[in-house]
């Protein structure tokens, strides 16, 4: 403990404190010896019982010559001895002694007269082990020669993290004078942003002695206050050789290269493994607007906090994009994705919606020269630039937009329209590295975009054409009330050759066809137009369904490659029965009016189209509110799930006979199709009702 002294100088009372001793004394081992006038011992210290080899009660009273002197040492001991105490000029130098245990050592002697207040003189011998005190004085050149050349920044701080000492290097690193640095805190010296969680480490090291070693900081300093630098910083408990708690060391090494290149490998790796995200999440489909949400799904928020993807609407039109170099540009919205919550969002445009755009706007410039558009640091000045009106330019000042970039969709040496990238919450700047990677997300999605638009315009002239080759309104038929869909892909891949039909025929008879023509595109579709009137032809020849496919058959087989499959039913009302014949197709479904659904067991027949197998005709019992349900192999089947499974389904979705029609085809598609099934539907319900007397005259 320290204990409070109050001493006299010159008659003023002052008061210091007595501290811990320090250790250094201790394991220098220093010796104190006093000779009287004659040389004899009177006073012998612990340190000297240690240093000599002789106990005190061997020592005191002894001529020291002659215990601790060989004897061809006599002469010139004597003659140091006498200088000293004739003279009373101390005398210091090394001295090789004789050890009690037969050994030379030298010693490190300091030497001094001493006067009693008696007027008598004694020699006091102050000794150490000259090895011990070489190695101390090497230890301490050592130190300080490192300190104050070492190019890592050292310092010493006390119990309370006030600096004590700062060697060069750290004045460098800190750009702060070493002068600066001492007596003050630790936190009033530098501002990182996490210095309290430095300081709390150095207390850390105080308190448990453990150090620690290589923690990464970074922060800026007045040496480079424009930059971050990165340090890598250790701190060290400092006690003395008794154990006393001097303070703590702290090393800074500067890592700032290191740092550089470590964070810049990184921000490679996030790009490479986002160009491959990229690769793998866009263009999934051939659709359009899921296109373009997969490509603001991949910019935010690993390249940007705000990401709107825009085509120009004339691209979309199916016409080439030739914009006038000073004129606006028409853009429409397909898809807006942010990091966060944003007032930001409300100044981008709903998806579909349709904008234009200024010749002054700066996506407008994008677009036009077919380059990117960077602002680095957005000012007051470039909001009305980015916005499409004042408005808007208020909103994003609010959302904190301070970095933007649009960069080209190109496919084909096309401008299809812009990606435009805005930051808010990300605190850096978009850089040159941003750009190239946002023109190289924005051309990998421009090529799919691009084929999605060809296809959706190929898409929609199979469309097109496939529904003008259905009925548009099933023909009213005697006994017979008739509901139908017709359902495309809803994935993207091109329409198929479905097709369903409703023919009347001679004595009140009516003929219902569902057939699927394999493949897809316009060919299938107009193969499948060729089919549904080669059909509506033969089945005005009344022919039995069996016979009817048979020469369906031969027509198939002269259309080349395509393959169909078909199921032709002829209703008679008056006989309230059903001819049914199947060409590879799924077995309709049969409710009666009352008892559960089933499926009719059908001979199943060849596609249409294989050729030479011959055809079978089935006859059902089909009487009033019975319901006859014909479909294509869309509605049931799936990549994930067993058909026996999806044709169970459809059974128990049949479970109201008198459920309306029109209710029976929505419920079945909306239990049975995914948005995005990969092949069309046509479906057919078909009810019997009752004949009244004079239609059955």
């Amino acid at each position: 403990m320290n204990a409070a002294r109050t001493v006299k100088t010159n008659g003023d009372e002052t008061a210091f404190a007595v501290s811990q001793p320090s250790g250094l004394l201790d394991v220098l081992g220093v010796a104190a010896v006093v000779l009287d006038a004659q040389g004899r011992i009177v006073l012998w210290s612990p340190e000297a019982e240690e240093l000599f080899g002789y106990t005190a009660e061997e020592a005191l009273g002894q001529y020291a010559a002659r215990l601790v002197v060989r004897e061809q040492h006599f002469d010139m001991i004597t003659k140091l001895f006498g200088e000293v105490m004739g003279t009373g000029r101390r005398w210091a130098g090394a001295f090789p002694i004789r050890h009690k245990d037969g050994s030379t050592r030298l010693v490190e002697f300091r030497n001094m007269r001493l006067l009693d207040d008696r007027g008598d003189f004694y020699a006091l011998g102050i000794a150490a082990d000259q090895a011990a005190l070489h190695q101390v004085e090497r230890d301490q050149a050592l130190s300080v020669q490192l300190v104050s050349q070492s190019p890592i920044g050292l310092a010493v701080l006390d119990s309370d993290l006030r600096y004590l000492s700062v060697n060069p290097a750290l004045e460098l690193i800190h750009g702060i004078p070493a002068d600066e640095h001492l007596g003050r805190a630790f936190h009033d010296v530098l501002s990182f942003p996490n210095v309290d969680e430095i300081e709390a480490a150095l207390r850390q090291v105080l308190d448990t002695g453990i150090p620690q070693v290589n923690q990464h900081a970074v922060g800026r300093t007045p040496a480079d206050p424009d930059h971050d630098r990165a340090w890598s910083v250790s701190f060290f408990r400092l006690e003395d050789p008794g154990g006393r708690i001097l303070g703590v060391a702290t090393s800074v090494v500067d890592v700032t290269e290191r740092h550089r290149a470590a964070t810049e490998a990184e921000r490679a790796r996030r790009r490479l493994a986002l160009i491959a995200d990229a690769s793998a999440r866009i263009g999934t489909t051939l659709e359009l607007d899921r296109t373009a949400r997969e490509l603001a799904d991949v910019a935010v928020p690993e390249l940007a906090d705000i990401a709107a993807v825009d085509v120009l609407d004339s691209v979309l039109e199916g016409r080439r994009s030739e914009l006038s170099p000073t004129g606006p540009a028409v853009i429409r919205a397909l898809a807006v994705k942010a990091a966060h919550p944003t007032e930001a969002l409300q100044t981008a445009d709903a998806r579909g919606h349709i904008a234009q755009y200024a010749a002054d706007r700066l996506v407008t410039q994008c677009v036009h020269t077919g380059r990117p558009v960077m602002v680095r640091h957005v000012g007051e000045g470039d909001l009305p630039r980015i916005a499409r009106d004042p408005d808007e330019a208020v909103l994003l000042a609010r959302a904190g937009v301070h970095s933007y970039l649009a960069v080209p969709l190109t496919a084909r040496g096309e401008v299809l329209g812009a990606l435009d990238l805005k930051r808010t919450s990300n605190p850096l700047p978009f850089d040159h590295d941003d750009m190239v990677l946002a023109r190289e997300l924005g051309a990998r999605a421009a090529v799919q975009i691009d084929n999605a638009r060809w296809y959706q315009s190929a898409r929609n002239t199979a469309v097109t054409l496939q529904r003008s080759l259905l009925p548009e309104h099933p023909p009213c038929t005697v006994g017979l009330s008739v509901a139908s869909r017709y359902q495309p892909a809803g994935a993207a891949i091109e329409v198929g050759g479905d097709w369903f039909d409703v023919i009347p025929l001679e004595g009140d008879k009516t003929a219902l066809v569902v057939g699927d023509v394999m493949g897809s595109g316009i060919d299938a579709a107009t193969t499948m137009g060729r089919l549904r009137t080669a059909t509506s032809t033969l089945a005005s020849l009344d022919l039995e369904p069996a016979r009817l496919l048979e020469h369906l058959d031969k027509i198939t087989a002269g259309l080349g490659h395509y393959i169909a499959t078909c199921i032709y039913a002829v209703y008679d009302p008056h006989h309230r029965q059903c001819c049914i014949a199947c060409a590879g197709h799924l077995p309709p479904a049969l409710v009666r009016a009352s008892g559960p659904a089933e499926l009719l067991d059908l001979p199943t027949g060849a596609p249409l189209g294989v050729g030479g197998v011959p055809f079978h005709s089935a006859v059902v019992e089909f009487g009033p509110g019975d319901q006859l349900v014909l479909y294509t192999d869309g509605l049931v089947e799936t990549r994930h799930e067993p058909l026996d499974d999806r044709l169970n389904l459809l059974l128990r979705l049949l479970d109201d006979p008198d459920r309306p029609l029109e209710k029976t085809c929505d419920r079945l598609l909306q239990a049975l199709r995914q948005p995005y099934d990969h092949d069309d539907v046509a479906l057919l319900v078909a009810r019997a009702q009752g004949m009244t007397n004079t239609s059955l005259m």
